[in-house]
């Protein structure tokens, strides 16, 4: 680092504006701990990304505890179920009859610009379009994240850092690979996405399994419907016409869906990999991942932007609770705390996916075993039970 590096001094140093990081600076302002976020993208950009919108009950209480639950609660659609097609019709998973609460759908690009908007108005210090970014000392005492800007070069000197920056951000890349172990599946096939401005054509999410392979009906909000269908990794989103899709997704859903389902020109189309992925253990020294940094899980049980907000509630509490006792007690459990509500839903989240996508190596008989396992799953009140809980969100550790 050059002599005319410009220097700046934090408690914790927050790599990555996404929804982890933001929530993050959130939870310490509220609790007087001064946070430096340093993102490598334009807030434009990180707006941009289309992501999840169903949020547990615990996600939405953190939100509340971060000062920004006011527009998801005026603009958020609680749900208390969803819907499973299979064999030609739909059968209703009630999660208020099963477990007593619900989930809310409010988009991820929501929670952002809600999150973005209080850290405007905090005066807190967020450093957008930071280049070259570069994590250093945190296996010592003194930490520093390090960037480019305007042609500058600039040194964040903090006690502690959260990586909060992705799946192919700095953080984990800047752990020595000896100190880290990671599990990996890929699985055969992707969603295509579409994002339309048209009704939703049902007043809860609708997840399809067909001899075609899986579809989803969401929404972002009662004008906004987002659709999935499942495609392999070879096709390209340019051959897919919003007319094609539609006509596909309309083939995977029971005749009442298909009829009622309102078309419309796409403002975001693409196709997404799913992927179960875990790195461990969560903590290296003064380094502490969070969120897609440290574990990725396939969309189809709603827990990427979830399982990112448990783990900032664990860091958080365990942060605040080290500058007021001067201890690392709770810091010393974080990775342990969240690695074991990770893995329970990428468990969930491995389970439901493989219960409602056709796998290329399953064939018919893979089909009939869904089918029956669905019909089980929807007769039996242990089993849907066991499903809502998970979907619902599983209990903090306190």
């Amino acid at each position: 680092m050059s002599e005319g590096a410009t220097f700046v001094r934090t408690r914790v140093a927050i790599v990555g504006a996404g929804p982890a990081g933001l929530l993050l600076g959130a939870l310490l302002h509220r609790a007087g701990i001064d946070a430096v976020i340093v993102e490598r993208q334009s807030p434009d950009y990180v707006l941009a990304r289309i992501r999840a919108g169903v949020l547990e009950a615990g996600t939405v209480a953190l939100l509340e505890e971060a000062g920004v639950g006011e527009r998801l609660h005026a603009e958020g659609l609680p749900h208390h179920g969803i819907e499973l097609a299979f064999d030609g019709e739909r059968q209703r998973i009630d999660f208020a009859d099963l477990v007593g609460r619900q989930v809310t759908v409010y988009g991820q690009t929501e929670v952002t610009r809600d999150l973005m908007a209080a850290r405007a108005a905090s005066g807190a210090t967020t450093v957008y379009q930071a280049a070259d970014v570069s994590l250093h000392g945190f296996d010592g005492t003194s930490p520093e994240v390090r960037y480019r800007k305007d042609g500058r070069e600039h040194v964040v000197a903090c006690d502690w850092i959260a990586g909060c920056d992705g799946y192919h951000g700095a953080s984990r890349a800047s752990v020595p690979a000896s100190a880290i172990k990671t599990y990996e599946r890929v699985y055969p096939f992707g969603w295509l996405g579409v994002l339309c401005d048209t009704p939703p054509v049902s007043d809860e999410l609708i997840y399809a399994n067909h001899p075609r392979g899986f579809a989803l009906c969401s929404m972002r909000s009662r004008s906004r419907s987002r659709y999935y269908v499942q495609c392999g990794l070879e096709q390209r989103v340019e051959d897919w016409s919003d007319e094609r899709f539609f006509d596909e997704l309309r083939s995977r859903l029971d005749a009442r869906a298909a009829q009622s389902l309102v078309s419309g020109p796409s403002i975001e189309k693409s196709i997404a990999p799913l992927r179960s992925f875990v790195a461990e253990p969560m903590r290296f020294g003064r380094l502490c991942l969070a969120g897609d940094a440290a574990h990725i899980v396939p969309p189809t049980g709603a827990k990427g932007l979830n399982l990112a907000a448990s783990d900032i509630r664990y860091l958080s509490r365990a942060l605040i609770d080290h500058y007021r006792s001067g201890t690392t007690t709770e810091i010393d459990r974080y990775s342990e705390r969240c690695l074991r509500r990770v893995w329970k839903a990428v468990r969930f989240s491995w389970w439901f996916t493989t219960l409602m996508h056709r796998f290329p190596d399953t064939g018919d008989i893979g089909q009939k075993i869904q089918e029956a396992e669905l019909g089980y799953l929807v007769g039996s009140r242990a089993a849907a039970t066991a499903l809502a809980e998970n979907y619902v969100g599983l209990p903090f550790e306190d």
